[in-house]
């Protein structure tokens, strides 16, 4: 198979479809990998890396997609390129079509086969694909509410881990996944008081043994999340329900009721966001104030840190990317059903039940849309 690796276009975004390691063993199972010149500049590999791992470059976007039958990507194609793909092609990368429907739209057009890392399965329950990704932005959500806390950044001027004699910063988590596990377990670590919100008890349950009772874990009700919003200097949104639009969880008189100064780092912005007064925005104009709340929603947070961002996503995408390439996303989709819950838009057809709910379009069985493609 020929598999496509464009150069990445979303606003400071460094990151890249497939690191050199990737192509080498892609090349080793005997396909063609084109890769657009530039594309891994963002994480240090040239050119030359990728020529070396067995890579052909091309010179620009437009013949990496023409030449492709499966591009590669980590985030959502941009308008730009929605006119590059066309019929049959597999796109492989970050879609979060649930609060995008321009994007969705253009891949039914485009009748692409199009297959989410978001909403990608593994036998434990979980999505393998977005978990490396949720780590780091659950790290980065403390790392960048701690500097937004700063004075010159807008925030109320709290260190959060305090000094002696003077009290820690008080860090409230929306969620218990991964995101919020991480956020928890960075909070932790720069001495902050932390609370997490989740309305699972065994997931409560498991983060007071993991954390061996240095946290406070709270069940989210409506009046909790009211009272710990009221007190958090570092709010971080962390909720997800996978390949829908988030919840939101967090109305406008809350944040209005945050003390001025305070923090919102709301990670489920890709999902639409769990924060009423939350909306995207990039790396080059991060941070905005609203009700006097400082309001984090960088929509590729990891992108920030290309470089380990990358490689952690690479080593969890690799195998369904070799699966797709070996065997073709038919018969590879037919015989994986963690990789089938990532198609999202196949042939025309919206193949998620959470995308299409949310976007009020018609919905076609995964199954059903591979049934088809096999034939009788």
């Amino acid at each position: 198979m020929r598999v496509g690796v464009p150069k990445e276009i979303k606003i400071h975004e460094y990151r890249v479809g497939l690191v050199p390691e990737a192509v080498r063993e892609l090349v080793h199972h005997g396909h063609r990998v084109l890769v657009q010149t530039g594309a891994g500049a963002g994480i240090g590999c040239g050119d030359e890396v990728y020529v070396a791992a067995g890579a052909d470059i091309a010179a620009d976007a437009a013949q990496v997609f023409a030449n492709a039958d499966m591009i590669v990507k980590v985030k959502e194609p941009q308008p730009a390129e929605f006119g590059l793909l066309r019929p049959g092609q597999i796109l492989f990368t970050y879609l979060h079509l649930a609060p995008d429907p321009d994007q969705t739209q253009a891949l039914i057009k485009s009748g692409c086969v199009a297959i989410a890392y978001e909403t990608v399965t593994d036998a434990q329950g979980g999505l393998p694909l977005l978990a490396p990704m949720s780590e780091v932005a659950g790290r980065m959500a403390v790392q960048v509410g701690a500097h937004c806390l700063e004075k010159e950044q807008g925030g109320a001027g709290i260190l959060l881990g305090g000094v002696p004699g003077v009290a820690p910063g008080h860090v409230v988590v929306l969620g218990g996944g991964v995101v919020g596990t991480s956020a928890a377990r960075m909070a932790m670590g720069l001495g902050a008081r932390v609370t997490i919100l989740d309305k699972s008890l065994p997931r409560l349950r498991h983060l007071d043994d993991v954390f061996g009772g240095r946290i406070n874990t709270r069940f989210a009700t409506l009046d909790a999340i009211e009272t710990l919003c009221a007190q958090a200097d570092l709010l971080v949104g962390a909720v997800l329900v996978p390949g829908a639009a988030a919840p939101r969880l967090v109305s406008e008189q809350v944040v209005a009721a945050m003390r001025p100064g305070s923090v919102i780092v709301d990670v489920a912005i890709d999902q639409g966001g769990c924060i009423a007064t939350s909306r995207p925005t990039s790396h080059a104009q991060p941070t905005y104030v609203q009700s006097g709340v400082v309001h984090y929603c960088v929509t590729n947070m990891p992108g920030a840190v290309a470089r380990t961002s990358a490689f952690a996503l690479g080593n969890a995408t690799l195998p369904f990317v070799l699966a797709l390439a070996d065997h073709g996303w038919a018969a590879a989709l037919t015989q994986d059903c963690h990789l089938r819950a990532g198609l999202n838009v196949c042939l025309g057809n919206i193949t998620h039940a959470a995308v299409a709910r949310d976007l009020g379009l018609g919905y076609l069985d995964p199954e059903v849309a591979l049934t088809r493609q096999q034939g009788p």
